[in-house]
């Protein structure tokens, strides 16, 4: 499974998390992904392998079959198909009007490693539903009614996904035993600070959490503290805090765009010295945030859209010239009442190239 989970975190830049699930390209993987497990599970049976298993008797009603992977997408189905080949390892459930995951529904699929129920109307989740399904790793549910994190989620997944529910309340230990949960997407659910219950993320070594489109009014401070990746854009935080990011030191990407944020306090992002990437864009910021020439590893800051009239000399680059920092490929200042020809050249010093400043002004 090491090259499969390789490969699920690859994508995790580019996925959007309410986008349907194209089976199709994990199939492309499906042969890489069969060849990692096998290392791990060479205890199962030579004849798992057996293309005949798939023949049309052994397919459920209106599902697509293939050897390990099941389509059940677009089907109009109102509950689980019955009769899933027990070998089967993907299983896409996408687009139908389930309701309800009764406890029996995946009974015997030991096997499974991804599930995708991506929007259908799931309002209840049976708490034995996921048991013995020690395998599987991608569990995917947004889009759907659930009002609650479902209880004795699977042991071993690694991304989680409830975009677009009814959560407003994440109880203390909710992931208790998710150890290896590396993606966990909480974004557009009515949640606000107070529903997150301290204790919420205990023993997670999560890599990325989002929770944009949120009720969110200020930047949650008991998230594990192994995040590499935070998204909290289109909320309603109004500043940035010194005590915000000292608990999430490996964070090297940060969304905060299409907030409420009037003030970044002076040093707010030196906790954070392996950032990369901060987005601050649609936001109600007067100037640039301070200190940012001393992050050494930052290439990339977006501030446009918001209501900056002046740009220090000094405010993106280090003052010091022996101060070794990563150039910048990109900085957006467009959308501000900035004005640009007010702006001294020396001001991006540290730009890779002239294309990396967006002031609304370029011309090729």
């Amino acid at each position: 499974m090491r090259v499969f989970l390789l490969l699920c975190l690859l994508a995790i830049g580019n996925a959007k998390p309410y986008e349907p699930i194209n089976v199709m390209e994990f199939m492309k993987n499906y042969d890489i992904m069969m060849a990692d497990s096998a290392d791990e599970e060479s205890d199962e049976d030579d004849d798992d392998d057996n293309d005949d298993n798939y023949e049309d008797g052994n397919c459920p009603s209106d599902c697509r079959c293939s050897p390990r992977v099941v389509q059940c997408s677009d089907k109009s189905h109102i509950s689980i198909p019955e009769k899933i080949p027990e070998d089967t390892v993907i299983l896409d459930l996408q687009n139908n009007y389930i309701t309800e995951i009764k406890e029996n529904d995946f009974k015997g699929l030991n096997k499974l490693h991804g599930l995708f129920l991506i929007h259908n109307k799931i309002s209840k989740i049976h708490p034995k539903a996921f048991r013995n399904m020690e395998h599987l790793r991608l569990l995917y549910l947004s889009y759907n009614h659930l009002t609650e994190i479902p209880v004795n989620l699977p042991p071993n997944v690694i991304e989680l996904r409830f975009h677009e529910n009814k959560i407003n309340k994440i109880p203390k230990e909710a992931f208790k035993g998710l150890r290896k949960l590396h993606v966990l997407e909480l974004g557009a659910n009515p949640l606000a600070n107070a529903g997150i219950e301290f204790g919420a993320f205990n023993g997670l070594s999560t890599l990325y959490i989002g929770i944009a489109e949120a009720k969110l009014t200020t930047v949650p401070k008991d998230l594990p503290s192994s995040i590499t990746e935070l998204s909290l854009d289109y909320n309603k935080i109004t500043k940035v805090e010194i005590e915000d990011f000292k608990r999430y030191k490996n964070l090297q990407r940060l969304g905060l765009g299409f907030n409420q944020i009037k003030s970044v306090e002076n040093g707010s992002f030196a906790s954070i010295p392996s950032i990369r990437q901060i987005h601050l864009d649609h936001n109600r910021l007067k100037k640039v945030p301070p200190n940012l020439g001393s992050m050494r590893y930052l290439q990339m800051i977006y501030l446009h859209g918001n209501n900056i009239n002046s740009v220090g000399v000094n405010d993106f680059c280090p003052m010091e010239p022996s101060f070794k920092k990563n150039l910048y490929t990109g900085i957006s200042l467009f959308a501000n009442p900035v004005k640009y020809w007010d702006i001294q050249p020396a001001t991006f010093r540290c730009v890779s190239g002239r294309r990396g400043v967006q002031l609304g002004n370029f011309r090729k």
